[in-house]
């Protein structure tokens, strides 16, 4: 059987333009290498999958994907957030916006985002193919003539559109194999690095609150030049961060990670963490002076929770080098000031980032200017469509890296579905 249109990958981009395409009643075949559809879409936002983010503002919103931004104005003008939210909505899936304009289904579950694709699907009688392994594209006389599959099988239809996604969470099936097809038939491939991750840090008390989260921490971010000063790589931020066993993770660290690579050839970073930003030091000392008056006799390690979040505490504690059993008159002026400049300070060293296995999105793919950003078409070969992670876009954290999967995905959706219908 020869199909309207082949999608290959069954990820997030891949079952919006499946389902797009069969909407607009084109025969839809989905080859996917796994078992199960959606594999790292159910584990996106710790498996509560940041949807998109809640910026209605186009220039503001593709403002984030920086130089990157004057490609997709043609997409976005046809599938935006509010098509997003509708969509979702459509399919009796409610959502909420969190911090930062984030937006997660009201369930706090990704399963909850793959049901409602795999029913947009059905409502289109896609075909699915899973534990499908694709060989590679063939071209002929300037088109894409069939798909060869690892057994020895061809599949062929009259458009194709590839959403292999790139090269982050592996183990989920993303291991760049898209990226190999196309350089082989002539397309231009920026090579792939891991941009939002991670990051390790030496200081042992880091690792001691693993599973910390705090909603608003201010950074501040430096390193040493070569005569030993101590200067200031970027300007402070401020966001959510998530204390692991080998350093730091959350959206603030994730989205800094790509800058922190490049300084961190120059040698170590060294992030302040600033546990009372709306302070300074003499604010922080009047606070002190008060709550200590007010419980004279109690133990430091019971009262501290009073001004730092609980969990902090033994933290403070160490790098104070102050005694928790010791009773708060017997507190010299010298460490309550040094608690002082402990809060407003609190330095870890970067040592390294994480690789690709561990990485939310990695840059790296199709060179944006060999596609046609109206319809999502490949300018090499008119039947080929190229949608979601396999593109060479940088994309932040906080639901902009789904956002383009459903716009791009819906986008060669349509414009294979209209091209089926002007034959």
């Amino acid at each position: 059987m020869i199909y309207d249109v082949i999608v290959i990958g069954g990820g997030p981009a891949g079952m919006m333009a499946a389902g797009r395409a069969a909407e607009g009643g084109a025969r839809v075949l989905l080859v996917e290498k796994n078992k199960m559809l959606g594999q790292k879409l159910l584990i996106t936002g710790g498996g509560r999958c940041n949807v998109t983010n809640a910026e209605f503002d186009l220039h503001i919103f593709l403002s984030k994907f920086q130089s990157d931004a004057k490609f997709l104005y043609s997409s976005f003008a046809q599938f935006r957030v509010e098509e997003t939210l509708d969509f979702f909505h459509r399919y009796q899936m409610p959502t909420k916006i969190e911090a930062e304009k984030r937006v997660f289904p009201v369930t706090d579950k990704a399963g909850s985002v793959f049901t409602a694709l795999k029913q947009y699907m059905q409502e289109g009688n896609v075909t699915i193919l899973s534990d499908i392994s694709v060989a590679g594209l063939v071209p002929v006389d300037g088109k894409i003539d069939e798909i060869l599959i690892k057994n020895g099988e061809k599949l062929k239809a009259h458009a194709y559109i590839l959403a292999t996604g790139g090269k982050s969470h592996p183990e989920t099936g993303s291991t760049g194999d898209g990226f190999i097809w196309l350089k082989n038939i002539g397309h231009t491939i920026i090579e792939s690095q891991a941009i939002l991750v991670p990051v390790t840090t030496r200081e042992k008390w880091v690792h001691n609150l693993s599973g910390v989260s705090m909603p608003d921490a201010k950074l501040s971010f430096f390193q040493h030049d070569e005569i030993g000063k101590k200067k200031k790589i970027l300007p402070s931020k401020s966001g959510k961060i998530l204390f692991t066993h080998f350093g730091l993770s959350g959206p603030l660290i994730l989205n800094t990670s790509k800058t922190l690579r490049e300084f961190l050839q120059y040698g170590p970073v060294v992030i302040s963490l600033d546990l009372v930003p709306g302070s300074d030091y003499g604010m922080i000392d009047d606070i002190l002076q008060t709550i200590f008056e007010r419980n004279k006799n109690k133990k430091i390690k019971n009262v501290l929770s009073e001004f730092v979040l609980a969990s902090f505490v033994p933290t403070l504690l160490e790098l104070t080098k102050i005694d928790g059993e010791k009773e708060i008159h017997s507190i010299s002026r010298e460490e309550r000031l040094s608690i002082g400049r402990n809060v407003k300070d609190m330095q870890m060293t970067v040592t390294g980032l994480l690789g690709a296995e561990k990485a939310i999105v990695t840059s790296g793919g199709v060179d944006l200017k060999e596609v046609d950003f109206k319809t999502m078409r490949s300018r090499l070969y008119p039947n080929l469509y190229l949608i979601g992670d396999i593109l060479n876009i940088d994309r932040p954290s906080g639901g902009y890296s789904l956002q383009l999967c459903w716009t791009t995905g819906f986008v060669a959706g349509l414009a294979v579905s209209e091209k089926v219908t002007e034959v």
